[in-house]
């Protein structure tokens, strides 16, 4: 039997394809969440991702006997090169057979492509950005996965650690209880805050509104509170206009917790929303034709688990309590909505400060993935 590995070309035919090879393996796998086919493509394609202003990437696909049997793109982001003075390349939309021929081969032509560009050294899964889907699942293959994160069949880390990868990083993530009434010490601490830094919570009912007075702030506090934090690229201008058009339109503002000054600046913002993973899973991916029924009803309708998306706090808030401030505001939100669980999503495993605010919540620590790394 003989394994080949193609370039494929950035043509939509060729992307939706390719993202769907990624659906497709997963057939019948009911923790698997698909993402939305029509958002990897547009990730994938130069003109439509800003990213590639900065970046340069790759994806190709191999094949047994002729049939697709794996995926995997390749990406330089020279702007996160410059700010951390590494040759470094990345891997992300990952995804194969299990048959060791296919993913040595997908890898080594993924590491060549590299280390033809001067690069020495190779990380993944991850994107362009924070804002892709990173991180490859090494624990907790039977619990279902979210919209923010990549699911994996358990052969793929064993795969990765055959041809010579190792750990860079772990995260964690968290199922979280909520509670029937939010836990008094929280109160007490948030009203402490908010009186004691002059801070409110805003809360708007209206997306143009919204983005209007804190859109460009928003992700620019995301720089500043992430500029730190593991593999971390800054977003451009571009970029942030590009995330502003794309994710304000689609939250849930209830769910939004904004926090302010007594000048009105923003100082942290703590985004939530209800779980599209079912309604996801019984889209295929595809908005149409009944796509967006599905994740319109999840938006509006009963949702008993809710995705904590992000939270970011300016730098010199951070460690007084305010983080305290959007679970005051969201908790009571999800009791008046029957809420009875909320997924983490990815924190850093060293990142002790943010896995603290969890302690006055039942929780288990349910998934974890790895970031990986060789030398070119």
């Amino acid at each position: 039997m003989n394994v080949t590995v193609s370039p494929i070309p950035a043509t939509k035919k060729e992307l939706t394809r390719y993202v769907k090879f990624g659906i497709d393996l997963y057939k019948g796998n009911p923790y698997f969440v698909p993402p939305l086919i029509f958002d990897d493509v547009n990730t994938l394609t130069p003109g439509k991702n800003p990213a590639f202003e900065f970046s340069e990437a790759q994806s190709f696909m191999a094949y047994r006997d002729g049939k697709p049997a794996g995926r995997i793109t390749a990406i330089i982001n020279r702007l996160l090169n410059e700010k951390t003075g590494r040759q470094e390349a990345r891997f992300g939309f990952v995804d194969f057979i299990d048959d060791p021929e296919v993913s040595r081969a997908l890898f080594e032509t993924a590491e060549q492509w590299a280390r033809e560009r001067g690069m020495k050294r190779i990380i993944g899964p991850m994107g362009f950005s924070d804002m892709d889907h990173e991180g490859m699942l090494v624990e907790g293959f039977e619990e279902m996965g979210t919209m923010a994160t990549i699911y994996n069949y358990p052969y793929y880390p064993k795969h990765l650690e055959a041809m010579g990868y190792t750990k860079d990083t772990d995260w964690v993530e968290y199922r979280i209880t909520i509670p029937d009434k939010l836990p008094e010490k929280m109160e007490r601490i948030a009203e402490i805050v908010l009186k004691k830094y002059q801070l409110r919570i805003v809360k708007y009912t209206s997306r143009k509104k919204l983005a209007e007075k804190y859109g460009e702030d928003l992700f620019r506090l995301i720089n500043d509170a992430y500029a730190d934090l593991y593999g971390y690229s800054p977003l451009t201008d571009k970029q942030i206009d590009y995330y502003i058009d794309m994710y304000l339109g689609f939250l849930k503002l209830d769910y939004v917790s904004i926090v302010v000054d007594s000048a009105d600046r923003l100082v942290g913002v703590g985004i939530s929303m209800p779980s599209m993973t079912k309604a996801l899973q019984k889209s295929g991916g595809k908005l149409f034709p009944t796509g967006w029924w599905h994740l319109l009803r999840a938006m509006k309708g009963h949702n008993d688990v809710v995705d904590l998306m992000l939270i970011a706090v300016k730098p010199e808030y951070q460690s007084k309590g305010v983080n305290s401030l959007f679970f005051y505001d969201l908790c009571n939100l999800y009791i008046r909505d029957g809420v009875k669980f909320a997924e983490t999503n990815l924190e850093l495993e060293e990142n002790t400060h943010v896995q603290s605010q969890w302690e006055y919540f039942e929780r288990r620590q349910h998934r974890r993935r790895r970031a990986f790394t060789k030398d070119l």
